[in-house]
């Protein structure tokens, strides 16, 4: 690390994903959608009536996964609108929960970091939270959040948000934290970004693959998973490699004005039934051809895997509701992808259940690449 951090403790602790913040063009109704459509459901809110007089927030949640919708409140916020202008709706913040958000974000600026706001403290009648901003690369921040201080609802000066009726006769989605959350970034940046992780925040690499491993006819990409010293907090950074047409990587970076937060996926444990309701309340996921299975079927018969477990799901079950498959010799993870939940096609959302697996679906990369193809074609993006 060198000399310039032996007055700071070299690892810093963060406890998990403390939540995610997204700066969209309409706050209200992007709350509404992730709870009406994929299973969220109101959690907190900030707005003139509580005191914020700039920004309105409204929270989501499913469990552990806190999703803050935030728009402005008055004309003139330049700092949103460009954000807006330039990307759309998107992740602007991926927050983590953090013992000591001060010593975070001072080792993290001597190190390297771009400091986007000072360590500034919260406080009402519950108690106080730390908070502190920083940034690794253009158009998403991390806020780390001190909360050891605090007995309240969310955050200071937040109250409970109100119940939606509707909510109450659609079919209940249980989801048990955000996974990981993935960025893109362009050609020949993903090394820098990681460098950046690993230096900065005293992430290690978890787990990679290279275009030699991810690959179709048309398009590939490159991957590197990072994580923080527990391995509960996971980035994966992916940048495309040269192919004979646009990736998906290109075409995000392309409508999103540059890199940013692809999608997020939230874990859960059954995955077969949440998806069934999830379709039924109107969510949109890539489909999978049949073909898909038929391989997989014989693939899973082939007594070289010496697989020491059987799939619990059935095959058929998973067909219909397009759910991929991923496994080693140890475990299996499920997982499925929504279509873009803007008009740009940016930020999407994974479902992922694993059993006994650690990995992110490498042996499903080929097949979603191929769906998101067929995406493509119909948007005129190849």
């Amino acid at each position: 690390m060198g000399s310039n951090g032996d007055s700071i403790q070299r690892f810093i602790k963060y406890e998990t994903f403390d939540h995610i913040r997204l700066w969209v063009g309409n706050a209200k109704q992007a709350a509404s959608f992730y709870c009406t459509r994929l299973g969220f459901k109101p959690y907190a809110y900030s707005g003139l009536e509580t005191g914020s007089r700039e920004v309105v927030s409204h929270v989501v949640r499913n469990k552990d996964a806190i999703f803050v919708f935030q728009s402005a409140l008055y004309p003139g916020n330049a700092e949103m609108g460009d954000f807006l202008t330039l990307h759309g709706d998107g992740v602007r913040d991926i927050a983590f929960a953090a013992d000591d958000a001060e010593k975070c974000y001072r080792s993290a600026v001597e190190r390297g970091a771009t400091p986007v706001k000072e360590p500034w403290t919260e406080t009402d009648k519950y108690g106080s939270v730390k908070m502190a901003t920083i940034s690794l690369y253009n158009g998403t921040n991390h806020t780390f959040v001190q909360r050891n201080g605090y007995s309240g609802f969310f955050l200071p000066n937040f109250t409970k948000a109100e119940p939606d009726p509707l909510l109450e006769i659609l079919p209940d989605i249980s989801i048990n934290y955000v996974d990981h959350c993935v960025s893109n970034q362009p050609d020949n940046k993903m090394v820098e970004v990681c460098d950046k992780y690993e230096k900065i925040l005293d992430f290690h690499r978890f787990w990679s693959v290279d275009d030699k491993d991810i690959h179709t006819k048309y398009s590939s990409l490159r991957s590197i998973v990072m994580a923080n010293e527990e391995e509960n907090v996971k980035l994966p950074i992916n940048e495309p490699a040269v192919g004979l047409r646009k990736s998906q990587i290109e075409e995000f970076i392309d409508h999103y004005g540059g890199p940013g937060i692809q999608h997020i996926a939230l874990n859960c444990d059954n995955i077969i039934e949440i998806i069934k309701n999830l379709r039924s309340r109107g969510a949109e996921f890539l489909p999978t051809p049949k073909s898909y299975y038929d391989s997989l079927r014989k693939k899973l018969k082939d007594p070289s895997l010496k697989m020491n477990y059987e799939i619990a799901e059935d095959l058929n079950d998973l067909e219909k509701l397009s759910i991929l498959v991923d496994y080693d010799q140890n475990g299996y993870l499920l997982q499925i992808f929504t279509k873009p939940l803007q008009d740009r096609p940016t930020l999407f959302i994974e479902f992922i259940q694993r059993r006994n697996h650690n990995g992110f679906g490498a042996g499903n990369f080929k097949s979603l690449f191929e769906s998101i193809k067929r995406e493509q074609e119909l948007r005129g993006n190849l």
